[in-house]
């Protein structure tokens, strides 16, 4: 059963669908399934919990190594032959050797990464469901809303429940792309890839005042479009966009090194450039890095728990103010992992428990209470049971703090089993 509005540009229809209620040996089936995901996610929640116990204290110990290492240079445009091999910490501008560009669109800047991005209007679907039971059946009404939206992926309108008037290209024109440096410095040292990896601070490029790059390409604000009326874009129109990371600022033709300049180069397709537009930014272009040097380059340093130290930081940072940001990434990693190992095991625990639930769910008072009960004791063994865990990862590291965690490991037990009342005397 199908019903069909369409509401302005936004057109929506459902479908009620209905099936047997399922039996009682059906139920029993399911839940036999959910108790063996269960059990694989229960097991897994151990290793995710003892694991990262382990990744968090190797970590703050080979943190606490290379602050008791690191050297400050005195000079970031020479190589001293005396640090070679050792954990170094400088800060400076970033420089690159020569300008990123996209040709598609005559646009060149001086920066470690370039991303441009492209986004299609297409038409996207949106699903909302209910169940309910009525006359012995389970009904699902689903309720399909469709809109056109930018989307910076195609969208594949085969899937949709309708794709009668809301069909999209099955390819964009276009594609997105982020053009990396080939060579980007500090100074005189040169960084390696996972350092440059780590400058991600995109910014959108402003496109303001400039002229169409073709003539098949329309401006509207800080986008270029594909499309005859960017105002009222048609499923299929493009739009792009560009954003930059890491503005390099030791040109001397740019100023001073905390003023960066963008050249823009907007020219028709085989002709010759037709205007040229300069912008200044007053952004922060240096970096705070900590690594081990190796002649010129910046590579990572191996510690002696396992570890690896390559850190960069936008700005001018301290050895200290480096290493305690290091610190507090290190603690909320933990914390989070930490809270996903115990949802893992408390999942696992009720997924492997709801066989109780299953067994008495025609009875609605019963049903009530033994699923607040099974809620109640997966609490209380996940808290248990992921404390313990963690006791046990520390054990090897930190003997003190690992008897206290395993003392505290009993507390949700004597809590629960206290509340439950005591068995009268016959």
């Amino acid at each position: 059963l199908q019903q069909f509005s369409d509401t302005g540009s936004r057109k929506e229809h459902v479908k009620i669908t209905s099936e047997p209620k399922p039996g009682f040996l059906e139920r029993l089936s399911e839940t036999s399934g959910g108790m063996l995901m269960g059990l694989v996610t229960f097991l897994l929640s151990f290793y995710l919990l003892f694991t990262n116990e382990g990744r968090a204290l190797r970590t703050a110990k080979s943190l606490d190594e290379g602050l008791s290492l690191v050297i400050p240079l005195d000079s970031i445009h020479s190589v001293s032959q005396q640090n070679e091999g050792r954990l170094v910490h400088l800060a400076g501008a970033l420089s690159t050797s020569k300008p990123l560009f996209d040709p598609s669109y005559g646009l060149s800047i001086q920066a470690v990464k370039l991303k441009r991005n492209v986004e299609m209007y297409q038409w996207v679907e949106y699903e909302d469901s209910t169940e309910y039971e009525e006359n012995g059946e389970i009904k699902k009404e689903t309720k399909y809303s469709y809109n056109t939206e930018w989307k910076s992926e195609v969208v594949n309108s085969r899937n949709f429940d309708r794709e009668i008037g809301h069909k999209n290209p099955s390819a964009m024109a276009v594609e997105s792309f982020t053009a990396v440096s080939p060579n980007v410095q500090v100074g005189s040292f040169v960084l390696s890839k996972g350092l440059v990896e780590k400058i991600d601070d995109f910014k959108q490029l402003s496109l303001s005042n400039l002229e169409d790059p073709h003539a098949d390409v329309t401006r509207g604000g800080d986008y270029f479009y594909h499309s005859d009326n960017p105002r009222r874009p048609e499923v299929g129109d493009l739009r792009v966009s560009f954003f930059y990371a890491g503005l390099s600022g030791d040109d001397p033709h740019l100023g001073s090194a905390d003023t960066v300049s963008l050249h823009l180069f907007l020219s028709f397709a085989n002709s010759v450039p037709n205007s040229v537009s300069s912008r200044y930014f007053s952004l922060p272009s240096k970096v705070t890095v900590i690594a081990r040097q190796h002649g010129d380059q910046l590579v990572p340093y191996h510690t002696k728990s396992g570890d690896i130290l390559q850190i960069l930081y936008p700005g001018d940072l301290s050895v200290e103010e480096v290493f305690q940001k290091e610190h507090e990434s290190n603690s909320m990693k933990t914390w989070a992992l930490r809270a996903a190992g115990w949802l893992a095991m408390f999942v696992g625990i009720s997924l492997m428990t709801r066989i109780f639930y299953t067994l008495v769910d025609w009875f609605p008072v019963v049903r009530d209470l033994v699923n607040v009960g099974l809620k109640a004791f997966a609490f209380c063994v996940a808290s248990s049971l992921s404390l313990l865990t963690i006791s046990i990862a520390w054990l090897f590291y930190r003997p003190l703090w690992a008897l206290l965690v395993a003392l505290l490991s009993v507390v949700p037990i004597v809590v629960a089993k206290s509340r439950v009342p005591p068995k009268k005397q016959q």
